[in-house]
């Protein structure tokens, strides 16, 4: 099978990737900002998503049975600040991905977020009604509505706090054990709930949607957990004490685009789908062990 990915040489991207190549897909990645890794197989190819006429040339050359779309500008305050930037990477670009799908009559596995949700109830359900609360879940939404009102296959999958060593702007589970590794004290939220996703874990799963094409949306994701509990989970995995990790609340946050408070997602369907394709020990056992051999 034949996979265009987008964003491939990102956090979740180059996952995904991998995860393709070894089951013996034939991939082309896209990359933009970030060099591409060297992985023996890929083709690889330097694209403006926004640009989208680009991508939709290369998508009629290479005909792939599916397209995966990681590709997103996932900076929730960097969205809220650069509204028309936030547009043209998660609206347009996503509008350009459809048209061309369906040029080559291709499946689009488009990846969204919890964010879609305006966090009042937690543990979501694939049929729950999104309400995004700030301009990066309404854009997902946008791009979701976009995929869904095409005449293409489709799945959409929604992940939460995706974590894993990232070549960009580190994330909160590599802040804290860059924190806790040199015996600094992480202050975390005892009430913001989420549902912490392993990209590894993730982009294995996403590798096999791509093969079976379950139609519609899925929620994959890690077990619900405030981000204290979260920050406590990695401390254990580190062996580092867990007086270090301290209580926050959201009030004392200087964000300037709302969070929901709990965007935490039920992945039963998944999970019936898939079997148990997320175990959160055991990933933020492998995230600590990745995260220390690079230091």
């Amino acid at each position: 099978m034949k996979v265009i990915v987008t964003g491939g040489s990102g956090q979740l991207g180059r996952e995904v990737v991998k995860h393709l190549l070894a089951r013996g897909h034939q991939v082309v990645a896209i990359h933009h900002s970030r060099e591409p890794l060297n992985m023996h197989g890929v083709k690889w190819v330097r694209l403006d998503l926004s640009n989208g006429y680009l991508f939709e040339d290369l998508v009629w050359k290479e005909k792939p049975h599916t397209i995966i779309h990681c590709a997103a500008m996932t900076d929730v305050d960097a969205c809220e600040v650069d509204k028309p930037r936030a547009w043209r990477v998660n609206v347009e670009a996503t509008r350009s991905v459809v048209r061309a799908a369906r040029a080559v009559n291709a499946h689009i596995i488009y990846v969204s977020t919890d964010y879609v949700f305006d966090g009042e109830k937690g543990m979501y359900k694939e049929a729950d009604t999104p309400s995004p609360i700030n301009f990066y879940g309404l854009t997902k939404l946008i791009g979701e509505e976009l995929v869904k009102s095409s005449d293409v296959l489709y799945t959409i999958i929604r992940p939460s706090a995706i974590f894993g060593s990232s070549a960009g702007k580190k994330g909160f589970a590599e802040y804290v054990v860059e924190r806790l590794s040199t015996g600094q004290e992480v202050r975390a939220l005892v009430d913001q709930y989420v549902s912490p996703t392993y990209n590894v874990f993730l982009g294995e799963a996403i590798a096999k949607i791509a093969e079976i094409k379950p139609l519609g949306v899925l929620h994959v994701a890690g077990d619900r957990m405030s981000r204290y509990e979260f920050a406590l989970k990695i401390a254990e995995a580190l062996e580092a004490p867990k007086t270090l990790v301290k209580e926050a609340r959201t009030q004392e946050m200087s964000w300037t685009a709302r969070r929901p408070r709990d965007s935490s997602l039920d992945t039963s369907k998944a999970r019936a789908l898939l079997g148990e394709f997320h175990d959160t020990e055991k990933a933020i056992k492998l995230f600590v062990e990745e995260s220390m051999r690079s230091k």
